[in-house]
């Protein structure tokens, strides 16, 4: 058996997937964010991580010029930043580049031990230090807001260790510091992966570790009102299942978990199988959302993401666009995705770039 899967292996295969049938009258939308858990200081220091932020520098504005979706914009990207390793000469080339090309900054964090106090103080000084810079979005009152990743997969104490967080009502502790959505999951194999896959839900925080193992899947109609509840946070999930496409030694299927990474970068035949996995709104419009992930401050990613693999990846989309009527996609950033989420949530229809600054506002870097 894969490598942690009696989390989610059983639930997978009692789900059906998406009957993926594109044409002119039953279009799809699909759009991409990818959701990077940016570390430049993973294994090297600050010279290295200046380093790999310069090489970022050079080569993702010309990435973004390239390629083009089907309403015209360029690739996004966005970069959750670890806020436990804030550093100013890290983060204003950082914002800099998402001025550029329309890139976003979000909160990423590390944390062991913590208390709801500790975790608090940590999230409040992560947030105002980013939002120096003119990163974030800003709610109806300025003050910032943001999505989130987990460090280590452990959201809301859920590492069956007992470490790599220690606040089982973390939920909520995000929604008070202006967290808006969490987009941690996929964790398999990890064993903090949850049993609800492949979903867009919302999870109530209980007091207890794992809270968001449960919850209510966003619906056309029903769900609006769970947005601004204090005890309920937003969660994306990123695609979960198996690749029978690519199989370990001929046989085994391997698992997709949407990791856009040096070993298995982005392809055509990826992309067939989130089509059939990734969540969309219940009786919403024909929306799907693709949720990747990487680590883009290690090289051997980096590599992938601004050179010729990705490139590849971009070409085959725009000619499986042109092969394929009723397809087309979008370039989106994970706040833009949360917009499109709540869009379709309250029944909005037509191209899902109608609707990317929905809910919550652009970050002030990008005007």
């Amino acid at each position: 058996m894969l490598r942690g899967a009696e989390k989610w292996l059983f639930p997978y295969l009692r789900t059906a997937r998406h009957a993926v049938r594109i044409s002119p009258a039953t279009p799809l939308h699909a759009c991409i964010a990818v959701c990077d858990h940016y570390e430049p200081l993973h294994d090297t220091d600050l010279v290295g991580a200046r380093s790999t932020i310069a090489h970022w520098q050079e080569k993702w504005p010309v990435m973004v010029a390239e390629h083009r979706d089907s309403s015209g914009r360029g690739p996004r990207h966005s970069f959750f930043y670890p806020i436990e390793q804030y550093d100013t000469s890290l983060i204003a080339p950082l914002a800099d580049l998402c001025r550029q090309t329309g890139s976003e900054v979000e909160i990423h964090l590390h944390h062991d031990r913590d208390t709801r106090e500790t975790l608090t103080a940590k999230l409040t000084q992560g947030v105002a230090d980013l939002a120096s810079h003119g990163l974030l979005s800003r709610d109806a009152s300025g003050r910032p807001a943001y999505a989130f990743i987990h460090g280590n997969w452990a959201l809301d104490h859920s590492h069956p260790s007992g470490r790599k967080c220690g606040v089982p009502d973390e939920l909520a502790v995000l929604r008070e510091t202006g967290c808006y959505a969490d987009m941690t999951m996929p964790a398999a194999p990890d064993p903090c992966q949850t049993s609800i896959i492949n979903a867009a839900y919302y999870a109530r925080e209980d007091g207890l570790p794992r809270s968001h193992d449960r919850g209510i899947p966003v619906r056309k109609g029903q769900t609006a009102t769970l947005r601004d509840l204090r005890d309920h946070l937003l969660l994306i999930q990123g695609p979960l299942g198996l690749n029978w496409r690519w199989r370990k030694w001929g046989l085994i299927p391997r698992l997709e978990n949407g990791d856009a990474s040096g070993s298995n970068p982005p392809t055509l035949n990826r992309l067939k199988l989130w089509l059939s996995h990734c969540p969309r709104v219940l009786d919403g419009p024909p929306w799907l959302f693709i949720k990747l992930h990487t680590h883009g401050g290690i090289s051997k990613n980096y590599q992938i993401l601004l050179g010729q693999a990705m490139r590849r990846f971009y070409q085959e989309l725009t000619r499986f666009e042109t092969h394929t009527p009723g397809f087309h996609f979008h370039f989106v950033t994970a706040r833009e995705m949360v917009n499109l989420v709540h869009a379709a949530e309250d029944g909005k229809q037509g191209s899902p770039a109608d609707w990317l600054d929905y809910c919550h506002a652009r970050p002030p870097v990008l005007g």
